[in-house]
């Protein structure tokens, strides 16, 4: 995905899941620290799972992060991950996310978002996120400061689920 599709993108996520009304976007479920959202629109359909941090570091920053699995069929795109930790990243420094012994690189920051550019990598790392407890996601703000977001993986499988089931 081309990085001004995906810029178009991250404005229309922030936008809809956290200022419009329920009549544009509609919470189809809630599984334990995951929640699965649908938006419907004169452009089609976007369904995706979302969480937030159950902790963060510094605890003296308080931001709005948000970790996404994203599906829009009428684009094509399909377990697409993306995160915002509430402030632009500095694309000076790795944003990873890493759960056990895996670790992940989101290869493109833009707009206080973060993706991967690899669907091979999304996939393997919806394997991971299945199969773990937590996730913790690591950047670095425009002054060099690292943030840590700590997300709870309880509910993730039947939140994707139901986002992946809500957009076919």
């Amino acid at each position: 995905m081309s990085i001004i599709k995906k810029s178009f993108v991250s404005l229309f996520l922030l936008f809809f899941s956290f200022n419009v009304n329920s009549e544009e976007v509609k919470k189809v479920g809630k599984f334990k620290d995951w929640e699965t959202m649908v938006l419907k629109n004169s452009e089609g359909i976007v369904c995706f799972a979302q969480s937030k941090p159950i902790l963060q570091s510094p605890k003296t920053n308080s931001r709005d992060a948000r970790l996404f699995v994203s599906f829009r069929p009428n684009e094509k795109i399909f377990d697409e991950i993306s995160t915002t930790a509430g402030y632009e990243f500095n694309t000076q420094n790795s944003i990873t996310a890493k759960s056990g012994k895996f670790k992940y690189k989101f290869d493109i920051a833009q707009q206080n978002f973060a993706w991967i550019a690899s669907g091979k990598i999304e996939k393997k790392l919806i394997r991971t996120m299945k199969k773990g407890s937590r996730l913790m996601i690591s950047g670095y703000n425009s002054s060099g400061s690292q943030t840590i977001d700590h997300y709870s993986l309880l509910g993730f499988t039947k939140a994707y689920d139901k986002a992946k089931k809500s957009c076919s």
